[in-house]
């Protein structure tokens, strides 16, 4: 993988996860999902808990899911011993709060785990619409310090999203005294930009083409690249929330996950954006993998480097495999 030389030896050892009832806590396995039949899918491969949403209220959704069909994928995921999360996460502007309260009572009664929410809009439609359900604090980049999430833990928050951009000593440090369970991204490609116009939408059209009929292609093949890296290809595309760039890269923390593990943390949350249906399958079984061998015997524990060639067997070549900010100095 990438960065690798800026990786230090593994510590050996370490402290340990907590421990309920004379046992290791197991982290949980989180990935997006957009249909009932990709929670089956995902729920074989071993994750415990999926992200869904309607793409009027979520942002970088890996499908949008329709009022109508929500509980139907609620039901999926429960009946699968797993947990649905609505993602409300979107930069929210006036036109969209008259139907927040009425979508947040629906997927209430549907039976929602929890409610992902960056915007505090969705806490004052929740209480319009007389709903408590768990809140999981998602405020993407700017969730990078321990004060700012114990503030949402006081407002409800009972999971705090950390930042991508945060590397393995801050993410150890917040855990130390965020006082609610910690979540962080171990796999998948981050997103670097957004913005809330059409871009792609104006670009067809600079270009005399429509739109129409192009979205697929450009969430598959179209990229950014800079001048000074012609070799990093950034992928972008559009949703109903605007124009999205995504990394050069993929994170991948799957050799360093026990020291994730050691640290404390709750959730590992897997992007599966414009990956294959086949790839966050293979990525899904390989961390449900490494996190049973690591509970099982976190003493004796040693990952094996054979645990991460299915990944690279499917990994895209233009793609590196890479620590993200894990093991970087970030430089806002």
């Amino acid at each position: 993988m990438s960065d690798t030389t800026n990786k230090p030896d593994a510590a050996v050892g370490g402290s340990p996860q907590p421990v309920e009832e004379g046992r290791l806590r197991k982290p949980e396995l989180l990935i997006g999902a957009g249909s009932v039949e990709e929670i089956g899918r995902l729920a074989d491969a071993g994750a415990d808990a999926f992200h869904i949403g309607d793409e009027r209220f979520g942002m970088r959704l890996s499908g949008h899911i329709p009022p109508e069909r929500i509980a139907d994928v609620i039901r999926q995921a429960h009946n699968r011993k797993t947990k649905a999360y609505v993602v409300c996460n979107g930069i929210l502007h006036n036109e969209a709060l008259p139907a927040l309260p009425g979508y947040l009572k629906l997927v209430a009664e549907a039976g929602a785990d929890a409610i992902v929410f960056g915007d505090p809009a969705v806490l004052i439609a929740m209480r319009q619409a007389g709903v408590r359900l768990p809140l999981h604090w998602n405020a993407e980049m700017t969730s990078t310090n321990y004060a700012t999430a114990n503030y949402w833990v006081g407002k409800g928050a009972s999971r705090v999203y950390l930042a991508r951009e945060l590397n393995m000593d801050e993410v150890t440090e917040a855990k130390r005294h965020v006082q609610a369970e910690v979540q962080v991204q171990v796999h998948g490609m981050t997103n670097i930009y957004h913005s809330k116009r059409g871009l792609l939408t104006n670009y067809w059209a600079h270009q005399r083409k429509s739109a129409e009929g192009e979205r697929l292609d450009a969430e598959r093949g179209l990229f950014l690249i800079e001048e000074e890296r012609k070799e990093e290809k950034h992928p972008i595309f559009e949703d109903a929330n605007g124009t999205h760039v995504m990394s050069a890269d993929d994170m991948c923390m799957l050799e360093s996950l026990h020291e994730l593990m050691e640290a404390g943390i709750d959730s590992f949350r897997i992007e599966g954006l414009l990956q294959t249906p086949a790839y966050n399958e293979t990525v899904v079984r390989c961390y449900r993998r490494v996190i049973d061998a690591y509970v099982s015997d976190p003493a004796g524990y040693e990952f094996d480097e054979e645990w991460l060639e299915p990944i690279r067997a499917l990994q895209n070549p233009d793609r590196e495999l890479s620590f993200g900010f894990y093991y970087k100095e970030q430089v806002y």
